[in-house]
């Protein structure tokens, strides 16, 4: 094998597809990255056997073949080269020469035949999406995915429930319910559970941009996302995921209506105390007819902050930890938004008062007397 790349080229595809590379295995190929050269590509990929990244760079390939290279030092060495071509050979004892500049390093690959490559499977849905859109769903949800550690492994990743024209993506941690959704042009109706980790390096490669469009490809066991000229293959989590519909649709006697930055910077404000104790106290809402009250009171000190705001309905008392609201409302772009409340011990709601392209289901904490 005997190519030459440009070393930012390199760089970006080696920084991609490590993200797929395993750190605790049993298996020293999986702590490697091949690379494939052939007509005038050079393909890299990475592979831990649940999460599989392939992207492809532009090579001149002077002779083709593949390499398996330990996945750390192969970055280190291109993370510090100088920024000019790089040429890469490789012999029949698998040794692999790196040339850049007045650099040369000589390290020890293996058979490329050894690595596990993304197997070809036969899709059973599909659905194009912007790149720039998908990027921001998963950004304003994967915040209320349940930690690995949580025991419940279905809630460590987030739904992709397509119905009625529409993508939904939903995450639940078990104390509140994050959902966006937007259009999308498929007539069948099927759920998905993505893994966090898979998502959290999805939202790393996409573009911002609303028309870059990406392929996802669904087999049945697997999820395939094809974004520009790179391609993430994941195991989709098995159980059964929460059925949130109804959690996201209740009946509320509180609707406040109000402006979506000043409810965060007094939040924000009122929980500088909270953070302060050791217990991390709530949060407490007096929603009057025309302002609500924010409160927090803690061993050292208290706050006290007033929102104007319009309310069809009851006045009432509530109580909420700040991060989880905070979280929610860093989520949402819009000027004003609408909160429903239906108790004070029952969740709220925060939506869009004009439409459900987003919802975040919140669980109070009971106040004391």
């Amino acid at each position: 094998m005997l190519t030459i790349c440009n070393r930012t080229d390199l760089l970006k595809g080696v920084n991609t597809v490590s993200k797929a590379v395993s750190n605790k295995t049993t298996s020293p190929i999986l702590e490697c990255i091949l690379l494939d050269a052939e007509g005038a590509t050079l393909t890299l990929l990475g592979n831990d056997l649940e999460l599989g990244i392939e992207t492809k760079i532009e090579a001149v390939v002077k002779k083709e073949g593949c390499i398996a290279v330990n996945a750390r030092i192969f970055s280190e060495i291109i993370r510090r080269l100088p920024d000019e071509d790089i040429k890469i050979e490789v012999d029949d004892t698998y040794t692999i020469t790196i040339e850049c500049a007045r650099s040369k390093f000589n390290i020890a690959g293996q058979s490329g035949d050894d690595f596990p490559r993304l197997p070809q499977m036969q899709t059973k849905q599909q659905i194009i999406l912007s790149q720039g859109t998908f990027k921001d769903m998963i950004h304003n949800t994967i915040f209320s995915t349940a930690p690995e550690d949580s025991g419940r492994p279905i809630l460590t990743g987030e739904l992709m429930d397509i119905r009625d024209g529409y993508l939904y993506l939903v995450a639940v941690d078990g104390y509140r319910i994050s959902m966006r959704r937007t259009q999308v042009n498929c007539s069948e109706e099927f759920k998905v559970t993505v893994p966090g980790k898979a998502l959290n390096e999805i939202h790393k490669i996409l573009e911002n941009e609303e028309d870059s469009l990406m392929t996802v490809n669904f087999t049945g066991k697997h999820v395939i996302f094809q974004m520009n000229d790179t391609t993430v293959l994941t195991r989709l989590l098995e159980g059964e995921f929460l059925q949130y519909e109804r959690n996201l649709n209740m009946e509320y006697k509180s609707k406040v209506t109000i402006n979506k930055k000043e409810l965060l910077d007094s939040v924000d404000r009122a929980a500088l105390i909270s953070r302060e104790n050791k217990n991390s106290s709530p949060i407490r809402l007096q929603i009057e007819k025309d302002k609500m009250i924010i409160t927090s009171n803690a061993e050292n000190g208290s706050a006290y902050e007033e929102v104007a705001l319009g309310l069809e309905g009851e006045e009432l008392a509530i109580a909420f930890n700040p991060r989880y609201y905070m979280d929610a409302l860093k989520a949402i772009e819009e000027e004003t938004i609408s909160i429903l409340f239906s108790s004070s011990l029952s969740p709220c709601i925060i939506q869009d008062p004009d439409a459900e392209d987003y919802k975040y289901f919140i669980l109070p904490i009971r106040l004391h007397s």
